[in-house]
């Protein structure tokens, strides 16, 4: 896990929720191991640590919507990752 990817775990706990380009929490699931599933559409499913996240890419723009990091914080959280640990 490089620089970047530390820096897009930190802003996606932190509070208030900031903007995230949703292709960098991609980046960092794949860092951090998670496998990548594409479903139809927009739906891509991740594992992480035996936990499985569905989300569906932001489109027509970049940036993930604030339910979507929130969702991703989720997630982090029951795969047991930490950001002080990290």
């Amino acid at each position: 896990m490089n620089n970047k990817h530390r820096k897009v775990l930190e802003k996606i706990f932190q509070n208030p929720v900031k903007p995230i380009e949703w292709q960098d929490i991609e980046k960092l699931f794949l860092a951090l191991g998670a496998r990548i599933a594409e479903g139809s559409g927009s739906r891509v499913t991740f594992s992480l640590n035996g936990v499985t996240a569905d989300f569906h890419r932001p489109h027509p723009g970049k940036e993930a919507k604030r339910y979507q990091i929130i969702d991703t914080r989720e997630f982090l959280t029951k795969a047991g990752i930490d950001p002080a640990k990290v």
